[in-house]
């Protein structure tokens, strides 16, 4: 039964046929599994003949959980704060569950939501560009429902380009969102930032999902990083144990040990003010090898500072 509806959750028409091979159920299994989720008090419509399936419709009231327009409400607007970064950790979780509160909910409550979400400024943690929970929203409903997306996307340099493809994953990784996806256009896989994704929609047409290269999406993506070019190639001296520049710096930079109490640390950064707030927070001495505009960049910012603190 919860085989069932999480396929049905999806929202795409299922073939009868298809839906009892997937559960590995006969399809008079499959009927007495439809009618008992009917009586639970979800609407699925059922087609009848050669083609025949079904597909679960958004209710006039929300299914159990038996939930109330508020609770349903605030749950909804939770989630989109935790998928905006206010809960680290659960960003991922929080909106692969949107996607399946949003489908569920009738068109009054979705308007609710939508109200709520334009007149609220949101806090984004981490320094991260801020993101449109529903555009965060209609990718997964996209991946989750195995149908092809199509969407606006401005490269780091280039011009704003429709693009079609086949979402696979959402990875937050670090302060960012990317989706990874098979791009229709040019036969193979591409990584997007979602922060420069625009006016995602579902295609209506579904797809069967390929396997990602090595099978895992986050190491995929992270090699994907590696491999960009990036503006600004940094390296610092910091009179410090390597281990607890580790700790502030994780995966988005090495670290070479130099002589005791002394290491390099290096990064290829788009932006400066990365760099800049790892050496703020590591609070050490350090020196600046390169590049030199990160030495103005911190000049600056120490500037700043010391003005914010003058009497």
């Amino acid at each position: 039964m919860l085989r069932l509806l999480s396929l049905l959750q999806t929202h795409r028409y299922w073939p009868g046929a298809e839906l009892a091979d997937r559960l590995e159920v006969s399809p008079r299994t499959l009927r007495r599994d439809v009618d008992r989720l009917r009586e639970l008090g979800y609407p699925v419509d059922a087609s009848r003949g050669v083609a025949g399936g079904y597909q679960l419709q958004a209710g006039a009231a929300v299914p159990p959980l038996l939930l109330d327009d508020e609770e349903a409400v605030a749950i909804a607007v939770g989630l989109r704060s935790a998928a905006a970064g206010a809960v680290a950790g659960f960003e991922e979780t929080s909106v692969r569950a949107l996607a399946k509160v949003i489908q569920l909910l009738p068109p009054r409550l979705r308007r609710r939501i939508d109200a709520l979400q334009a007149v609220t400024s949101p806090g984004v943690l981490g320094g991260g560009p801020t993101l449109d929970a529903g555009v965060l929203t209609t990718i997964a409903m996209a991946t989750r429902g195995e149908e092809r997306l199509r969407f606006d996307y401005t490269p780091r340099d280039g011009e704003t380009a429709r693009r079609f493809a086949e979402p696979h994953r959402l990875v937050p990784l670090g302060r960012r969102w990317y989706l990874l996806a098979w791009d229709l256009d040019r036969g193979d896989w591409r990584s997007f930032r979602v922060d420069r994704i625009a006016g995602p929609a579902l295609t209506g047409a579904r797809f069967r999902p390929r396997e990602i290269p090595g099978g895992d999406p986050v190491v995929w993506l992270r090699s994907r990083i590696r491999a960009i070019p990036t503006r600004h190639d940094v390296s610092v001296l910091l009179e410090t144990d390597p281990e607890r520049v580790t700790a502030v710096v994780g995966h988005w930079g090495t670290i070479e040990p130099v002589r005791d109490g002394v290491c390099r640390l290096r990064m290829n950064v788009d932006d400066l003010g990365w760099p800049t707030m790892v050496l703020g927070v590591l609070g050490v001495p350090f020196t600046v090898e390169s590049p030199a505009e990160l030495r103005e960049n911190v000049q600056a910012v120490g500037r700043n500072l010391l003005r914010g603190t003058t009497l």
